[in-house]
């Protein structure tokens, strides 16, 4: 009785083993279900898992706990994990237990921290929004981002995009996003950027080595691809350092918006998998600060959100848009988590 109890405790890794294969990432899959297996071997990181305040889903805590493998496998910290993670053999139990009972505090400090992906891909729903905005103000925008790691999707308009056949953005960018399209095209507008800053509780400096370690080891290691964009937008952001500040995502944002607005720029607010991470006075503060920005919108000086999140129940991620003065709110998309596909629903 009392082990079929500690094993329904600790089925939050077994519980996004089955997502991650459904997404097609087999190696992380077993990588979380051996983590569900040899967890007695790392007490630390066990009565963190099972013990965590809230909804484990909701903070990605098996993507914490994935990171923090492939960070040690990277650094070469574990020769048999490092091997694993070369291919070299599947003995996943074998070496993520070992893993677990040398690193149980590194690992569990680690998952101490929110997930630091800075989704290069996501950046193509954000522009096709941002097309859609164009097209209905005319205007160039000034980007602010809450939760903006180290502000690789600030960068957007210097990174080339192919969304449904409308290219935009630097032709000659070496970081290319080119999403699996479903439905019409968004329209073919310029992308105008005036200006970028964001916020970040944690802010990554986009320069430093320690970053760039951080965020390859949120790639999950089966997908190469992502983890060659992210290094190229790393190089770029070097040479184009993303304006991010540190601090509370809610004061700051209370700070942008009370700013004079230049007339003749849309002042866009966006945020991309950042909602689930703020508790529920945050999420509602956010949403009165935009509304009442709203009120005082006018079509000279016009006000946009760009949501790219989770449902409530986490059934989709969705692509939104909301412009003021008139307030219209709509649903543009809906999107794979890490913006590797958009199914366009305008």
């Amino acid at each position: 009785m009392n082990m079929l109890v500690a094993i329904d405790e600790i089925g939050e890794l077994r519980r996004q083993a089955v997502v991650a294969s459904r997404l097609g990432s087999p190696f992380v899959a077993n990588i979380l279900e051996a983590g569900e297996r040899q967890l007695r071997r790392a007490p630390a990181t066990r009565a963190l898992v099972t013990g965590w305040p809230g909804d484990a889903s909701a903070a990605a805590l098996a993507m914490r706990f994935n990171a923090a493998m492939h960070f040690l496998a990277r650094q070469g910290m574990l020769p048999r994990l490092t091997a694993l993670y070369r291919r070299e053999h599947d003995d996943f139990d074998g070496a993520v237990g070992a893993a677990l009972a040398a690193r149980d505090n590194f690992i569990a400090e680690w998952m101490r921290n929110p997930p630091q992906t800075n989704e290069v891909s996501r950046s193509a729903a954000i522009v096709a929004a941002l097309l859609v905005l164009r097209e209905q103000t005319g205007l160039p925008v000034a980007l602010h981002e809450i939760g903006s790691s180290c502000g690789l999707n600030l960068n957007l308009a210097r990174y080339r995009h192919d969304l449904g056949g409308t290219a935009v953005g630097d032709p000659n960018s070496p970081v290319r996003v080119a999403p699996r399209w479903e439905g019409a095209p968004p329209p073919a507008q310029p992308l105008e950027v005036v200006s970028a800053r964001g916020v970040d509780l944690y802010p990554l400096d986009a320069r430093s080595a320690a970053t760039r370690e951080r965020l390859l080891a949120h790639i999950w290691a089966d997908q190469t691809a992502r983890s060659a964009r992210l290094e190229a937008a790393l190089d770029l952001a070097r040479a184009h350092c993303p304006d991010v500040e540190q601090g509370d995502a809610v004061p700051w944002l209370a700070e942008r918006l009370a700013e004079p607005q230049q007339q003749g720029v849309c002042r866009v607010v966006f945020h991309s998998m950042v909602l689930q991470y703020l508790d529920a006075d945050a999420r509602r503060a956010v949403g009165t600060m935009l509304a009442e920005a709203g009120a005082r919108a006018t079509p000279e000086r016009p006000l946009a959100q760009i949501g790219f999140e989770w449902t409530a129940d986490r059934s989709e991620v969705r692509l939104t848009l909301t412009v003021w003065p008139t307030g219209e709110a709509r649903l543009l998309a809906t999107c794979q988590a890490y913006g590797d596909w958009i199914r366009w629903r305008r």
